[in-house]
Parts: C-alpha cells; sequence; structure tokens
C-alpha cells in the first residue's frame, strides 16, 4: 500500500500546531492551499473521534472521510468513507510532537491509501504517489505559512477551550 510523508518543524508549541491544522473557513483557507470548501457533517460543531467530514479538493473532488482519532495536542487521524472512485481506501495521520528547540513543534503528515481498479493499480499508484506526494507537501508548507500568520493564529481555538459534550450537536462522540 502506497505511503506519502511530509515533514516540518514550525516555530509554535504542539498545542498551537494541532489548533492550526484544526482551523476550518476563512482560517484554513488563508494556510491549506488543497481545500476549497470544508465542513463539518451531521450536526457536529467542532472535530472529534467518529464526526465526520465533506471536503471539495483544489481539483474538484470531493470526500466525506472520518476522524478514527482525534488526541490534542499529539494527532489525528482520518479515514475516507466516500470520495473519488479511484480511490479504494484513503486515510491520513497527522502527528504535532515537541521539537528538540523549545517552542518548536514537529509536524508528521502521513497518508496511506489503495487505487482502483486493481489492473492498473501499478500505473494508478506511482500516479498517486506523485500526486499526493506533491499535495502534501504543499499542505504542510502552508501549514507552516499559517503557524506564523497572526490571522490564522488569532482564529485558533485551544481544543480543551470546547468541553468535549460540544462536540456533536446530540452530544459527546467517544
Amino acid at each position: 500500500m502506497p505511503v506519502v510523508q511530509a515533514v516540518v518543524v514550525v516555530p509554535v508549541t504542539p498545542a498551537v500546531a494541532f489548533a492550526v491544522s484544526q482551523t476550518t473557513g476563512a482560517a484554513r483557507y488563508r494556510w491549506d492551499p488543497f481545500v476549497r470548501e470544508q465542513h463539518l457533517l451531521d450536526g457536529a460543531v467542532r472535530p472529534a473521534k467518529g464526526v465526520r467530514t465533506f471536503t471539495r479538493s483544489r481539483h474538484g473532488l470531493t470526500m466525506t472521510s472520518e476522524y478514527v482519532s482525534y488526541n490534542p495536542p499529539t494527532n489525528v487521524g482520518m479515514r475516507m468513507v466516500d470520495g473519488p472512485w479511484f480511490f479504494a481506501m484513503m486515510a491520513g495521520g497527522w502527528r504535532f510532537a515537541p521539537a528538540e528547540q523549545p517552542g518548536h513543534t514537529v509536524a508528521t503528515w502521513r497518508y496511506h491509501f489503495r487505487t482502483r481498479p486493481a489492473l492498473i493499480r501499478p500505473i494508478a499508484d506511482r500516479i498517486g504517489v506523485w500526486l499526493l506526494g506533491r499535495d502534501i507537501r504543499r499542505r504542510i508548507e502552508g501549514f507552516a505559512r499559517g503557524c506564523q500568520d497572526p490571522a490564522v493564529l488569532a482564529a485558533t481555538v485551544p481544543p480543551a477551550a470546547v468541553p468535549p459534550a460540544a462536540a456533536k450537536g446530540r452530544g459527546a462522540v467517544g
């Protein structure tokens, strides 16, 4: 199964880096060159394990994904529930760890995918590695800029500031 990964060190703490990664709306669109439209589904008011999202990419493709893990400020994981026909499976994880330099964070973003149909998988996987590799590098570079953008930083809410029960309109997601 192909994997693409990008790593960057940003000059903010893991909590701030995590919060930037979870921004929505105008703040998200300032730093994330991949996302053209994104919102939570099913009445969710903030990300949490089990929450689903809708994303339209800069390519015009759409995907519904689900948070399979949500652990501020260290990591978040997503899996595709519904998306482009050529993905049999798509999942990603973003990790945030303290860097050696105090007040800095190592952000590691990794995507796993499987293409279809199986007959063209050897070629489709190579195209996917190239395309997703380019996109993940652009995204993490945008993320690094966002971690230094006063407008993006002002839009972050520390993840702990929203009570877990407020995660979904119908109660907490566990």
